[in-house]
């Protein structure tokens, strides 16, 4: 049996407010990634589905490092365990 995980994160974006649109086309082109929400002061809600921890943290440096990226956090993180047969 080897054992299957799913990591789900939630991040807050925050992006100058004239980039809003055109960043979060960017953040929805990553794979496993959605925006959820928005404000017009500049802040998107982003939530990450992937297999490991490793993709989490490669998202988070991609997102941070767009241009107009003021700053990217976590929020949450759960791991979802279950044993594939």
């Amino acid at each position: 049996m080897a054992l299957n995980e799913v990591h789900i994160s939630s991040l807050v974006v925050h992006v100058a407010p004239e980039f809003l649109s055109e960043t979060k086309a960017k953040i929805e082109s990553y794979e496993n990634a959605e925006v959820y929400g928005d404000s017009p002061e500049g802040k998107i809600v982003v939530v990450l589905e992937t297999q490991n921890q490793g993709f989490i943290t490669d998202t988070i440096d991609a997102i941070n490092n767009l241009p107009n990226v003021l700053s990217t956090v976590l929020v949450y993180h759960q791991i979802e365990s279950a044993l594939e047969e």
